[in-house]
């Protein structure tokens, strides 16, 4: 698993192949297994690999989810927010384990930020994306996962540019060297 973190890069360029049945499964699969608090589960996924719907839900922000129109998938993840009150971190797993996962089989992500982000002047993404994909009012958009085979290669980032000085042992004034 640490091997799959220290590669793990935002991917924002794809080839525009498409992403198997059983690798979507698998992914799927991953979703389902997150960790929910207490096991309530609040989130609701939405896999998109349909052309014409990912190139509308590439718009759903101002800036940041262009890269979307190329993607073979976007896995929008939404919650129950009427079931949890902490849907939103709940949500927030599914959404890295999704993208630990793709990385196994090969493929690249990138975390889209919908919750708090505007999809125009007068529309919020969520919005947005609800209207796109009929969305209940109780359901809330956390993100959408892009996920395609890679067309673009990221350096994992060195271990000497990790922020040790964030951590702290046993007490905030002690930090890790």
């Amino acid at each position: 698993m640490i091997e799959l973190l220290r590669k793990r890069r935002s991917i924002r360029k794809y080839t525009g192949e498409a992403v198997s049945r059983q690798a979507q499964e698998l992914l799927v699969e991953a979703l389902l297994r997150s960790p929910s608090s207490r096991n309530i589960n609040p989130w609701e996924f939405v896999v998109v690999d349909d052309r014409e719907l990912l190139a509308k839900l590439s718009m759903a922000k101002e800036h940041g989810s262009a890269f979307l129109k190329q993607a073979a998938l976007g896995i929008v993840v939404c919650a129950d927010s009427t079931k949890s009150d902490v849907w939103i971190e709940d949500c927030s797993i599914a959404s890295i384990l999704v993208q630990t996962v793709a990385l196994s089989l090969g493929l690249g992500s990138c975390w889209i930020q919908i919750r708090n982000r505007r999809h125009d002047a007068r529309t919020t993404a969520e919005t947005y994306i609800r209207g796109l994909l009929g969305l209940p009012e109780q359901i809330t958009v956390e993100s959408i996962i892009s996920i395609g085979h890679p067309d673009e290669t990221r350096q994992p980032l060195a271990a000497g540019k990790l922020q040790y000085g964030k951590v702290r042992r046993n007490h905030y004034s002690v930090t890790v060297e």
